[in-house]
């Protein structure tokens, strides 16, 4: 059973968890801190991540914090971010790609995308790109990108990124999970072939209760629970993503998740990727997909 008493001690690194006011980000924020590291406490609202920062200082931790403004629904924030940090900082061991979105209303982001597939993925794909050089350029850093059980009823509809058709929030919170997936699995293929030393890691947090289910009306939420059974706390839901990014057994290119009830309770463990996440095709399109409308390319790749 590994719990975040196992990590390693993490002074002297420096991470930025996006999403770190609330839920997962906040466990995986607060254990890092907890841990010795400098940590970037990246949020949609600057308000959220001060009053973080003080909630988290309350706590007893050997480590650093600091706090970023960082909206993944404006490509133009998240690159005002990046240079941001690159103007400030010359290491980056560990870059979390947390935050999320869940069954909103139907919204775009600044540039046009389906707000789940825009914040959840395009957001993040985007923020790597810029940050790459500096992870590649620190020794033995890790990206861990954060996907969900939801994963599994995921499909990539190249023709309905930007809503051109319909719009279902479950199946577009399902798709932006699944390429969250295909990109940290693509990601490490590229970095193998390229011979870079940095390393992709996945994470999925089972059931937990978070601010993510806002979205859900009470009846939907009653629903969702009798389907996947209790849910875990917070801190819980935060140890596979602790997990990839620090344990000294994880492998880039994988899935961390609960290891028991199929993946929605219990502690960090390798998890089973099925067929539509470990699909090359697929995932070298929506990469270069990517890169194409967001203009960002990643050295070497």
């Amino acid at each position: 059973m590994w719990t975040k008493n196992n990590m390693p001690d993490q002074t002297g690194k420096i991470a930025i968890v996006t999403g770190a006011n609330a839920g997962i980000g906040f466990e995986t924020a607060l254990a890092l801190y907890e841990a010795g590291a400098h940590v970037v406490l990246a949020c949609r609202s600057l308000k959220n991540a001060e009053e973080t920062l003080v909630k988290i200082k309350e706590k007893e931790g050997k480590g650093t914090l600091e706090t970023a403004l960082l909206d993944l629904s404006d490509l133009s924030l998240v690159k005002q971010f990046a240079e941001a940090f690159i103007q400030k900082h010359r290491q980056l061991h560990l870059l979390i790609n947390n935050a999320g979105v869940m069954i909103p209303p139907a919204s775009k982001t600044t540039d046009g995308y389906e707000l789940q597939f825009g914040v959840n993925f395009l957001g993040h794909f985007a923020l790597t790109g810029y940050l790459y050089p500096l992870l590649n350029a620190t020794p033995g850093s890790r990206i861990v990108t954060v996907s969900s059980m939801a994963y599994l009823h995921g499909g990539i509809d190249f023709d309905n990124l930007r809503s051109e058709k319909d719009y279902d929030p479950m199946r577009e919170y399902c798709q932006s999970k699944l390429a969250n997936l295909l990109f940290s699995i693509e990601l490490q293929r590229r970095i193998v072939a390229a011979g870079d030393q940095t390393i992709s890691v996945a994470a999925q947090p089972g059931a937990n209760k978070t601010e993510l289910a806002r979205h859900m009306s009470e009846e939907a939420f009653n629903a969702a629970v009798a389907r996947v059974g209790e849910l875990m706390d917070p801190w819980q839901g935060a140890l596979p993503s602790l997990y990839a990014a620090t344990s000294a057994d994880a492998k880039g290119g994988e899935l961390y998740g609960p290891d028991q009830d199929g993946g929605y309770r219990g502690y960090p463990a390798l998890a089973t990727v099925t067929p539509n996440a470990s699909d090359e095709e697929v995932a070298k399109k929506l990469w270069n997909w990517s890169e194409e409308v967001t203009g960002i390319y990643y050295p070497g790749m």
